[in-house]
């Protein structure tokens, strides 16, 4: 075969598929802006119900916490801790807390309280000596002031006048003596007292600082108040583990009485619309699936929170209120599932959440009558998975679209659909 015949016959190929692909590009565009391809949805009135799924833990509905004891210094280091989920007795030791800082306190106190009896009684002893070489001034300032009236020169007609003015001198400085040495005693007396009275201060600061730290090292040692299973809390997402830090007053385990338990589960923050003390849920155990227990939410927080450390997600936290305890296979701690029933409505017109569109603000649906869809103003009800209720605006038997029918599709006429063509509800609802 000449290559010219190998040329010609490529050439009928590629004209021949581009005649294919051509007609085929035509049948689609028809088909996808033809009315009769939007899927419709025909409403049917049916019951309608909204359950939320949830996960937590078994707790027991009273327990016995156990904290750090309340000391000065605030904060503790878990030094041991008894394993998790063991039984215990009354009187076990179940936590000790590191005794450093305490140690190292008590020695402190104890230095502080040699220093100042120390500095007290080298107070003491100079104020003593000072005190009795005052005294020896004043006794001196006495005899100058008897000794100057005892020859004191009177007499003008042996004495001169002279002599006369200096004797008087002598007698009233010896009396400013004797008044001034009283008075530098009687204020190195109050002055010594004071300064002592704040040695005294110390020293009961350093007591009360050995006291503490003596307290604080007995303390150190948790016991079981009564038997029981001991049990760890969580601080910020996690167990409690040596070496943690923990502040006086935050629990840290708690030991449980399990005749009554109740379910710690967590509601997401999307799905906590509706969340209120006295819904009904169904509760299962991880560990025996088979088995339902009624329930009832006894209380929910009042704020989301997130519920491991660092991860963001919200969560609203509530108590589910068994109907019965079962013994012999409820643990504290044990994971459960519980299904809450929120909104229950009979003979309820309901349509999936892609039916529903935005425009203009109103949520509305397209309705196909005589071979044309409309756009009919509605309003909304309560939504399920895949499933919203519609309170107004259509009847049982409507026909809605379930794509907007005022749209093509993307790649109908070889550009992609603008955005915002899907329906409105996906997540809004």
């Amino acid at each position: 075969m000449t290559k010219r015949r190998i040329l010609l016959l490529l050439v009928l190929v590629l004209l021949v598929l581009g005649a294919t692909l051509g007609v085929t590009g035509i049948k689609t565009f028809g088909s996808l802006n033809d009315k009769s391809s939007v899927p419709v949805y025909e409403v049917r009135r049916s019951d309608f119900t909204r359950r939320v799924r949830a996960e937590g833990n078994l707790e027991a509905a009273n327990a016995t916490l156990l904290a750090p004891p309340q000391l000065r210094i605030g904060r503790l280091r878990i030094a041991w801790l008894e394993t998790d989920g063991t039984q215990v007795s009354e009187g076990d030791v179940v936590i000790r807390f590191d005794p450093t800082e305490m140690e190292s306190n008590l020695a402190d106190g104890e230095t502080e309280q040699a220093t100042t009896d120390a500095r007290i009684r080298q107070k003491k002893v100079r104020e003593d000596g000072a005190m009795k070489n005052l005294g020896r001034d004043a006794d001196m300032a006495e005899l100058q002031l008897d000794y100057a009236r005892e020859f004191k020169s009177k007499d003008d007609v042996i004495f001169s006048r002279f002599e006369i003015i200096s004797a008087d001198i002598d007698e009233e400085l010896a009396s400013e003596k004797k008044e001034h040495a009283h008075e530098v005693r009687g204020i190195k007396e109050e002055l010594t007292q004071v300064e002592l009275d704040l040695l005294a201060i110390e020293r009961r600061k350093a007591d009360l600082k050995i006291q503490e730290s003596e307290e604080g090292l007995q303390a150190l040692e948790v016991e079981a108040p009564h038997g029981g299973i001991f049990t760890l809390k969580e601080i910020w997402g996690r167990l409690p583990e040596v070496g943690t830090t923990v502040w006086s007053g935050n629990p840290v385990a708690e030991i449980p009485q399990l005749d009554v338990m109740q379910a710690k589960i967590f509601v997401l923050e999307a799905d906590a619309g509706g969340l209120e003390t006295g819904l009904e849920a169904n509760v299962t155990l991880d560990a025996h699936p088979d088995r339902v227990y009624k329930a009832t939410v006894k209380s929910v927080d009042a704020l989301a929170k997130p519920r491991f450390h660092r991860i963001p997600v919200q969560y609203f936290s509530a108590i589910l209120e068994l109907e019965r305890t079962d013994p012999d296979v409820m643990k504290p701690g044990q994971r459960v599932q519980a299904v809450l029933t929120f909104d229950e409505e009979q003979d309820a017109l309901s349509i999936p959440r892609q039916a529903v569109f935005e425009k203009d603000g109103s949520k509305i649906v397209y309705v196909r009558r005589a071979g044309e869809f409309a756009a009919v103003d509605i309003e909304l009800g309560p939504a399920a998975l895949g499933l919203v209720v519609i309170e107004s605006g259509i009847g049982e038997g409507d026909l809605v679209a379930l794509r907007d029918p005022t749209r093509p599709l993307a790649g109908s006429s070889g550009e992609p659909a603008e955005n915002g063509g899907g329906p409105s509800v996906g997540g809004s609802l």
